[in-house]
């Protein structure tokens, strides 16, 4: 009997989700900074918290985050500063 405990686990994301939810992070981004918001703060508030009421409601924006999971949101804001 092997012990799964010394296997890594691989997790991966299509790259339509990628497209996705570099989307949703731009758009929703872009909606907090209009309304004067921090938007760096503001998602590390959702991320953490995963309370939608860090989003603004301002262009749908609120709805619009909570159409991917949180994990899927940080790969993405992940994936994208470390190709930088």
């Amino acid at each position: 009997m092997t012990n799964n405990m010394d296997s890594t686990m691989k997790f991966s994301i299509d790259t339509e989700k990628q497209k996705k939810a570099r989307e949703i992070i731009t758009d929703v981004f872009a909606a907090l900074d209009e309304k004067g918001y921090n938007p760096t703060n503001q998602f590390i508030g959702y991320l953490l918290s995963g309370d939608p009421t860090y989003i603004t409601s301002h262009n749908n924006a609120r709805s619009v985050i909570r159409q991917l999971e949180r994990d899927e949101l940080l790969e993405e804001l992940i994936s994208n500063y470390l190709s930088k």
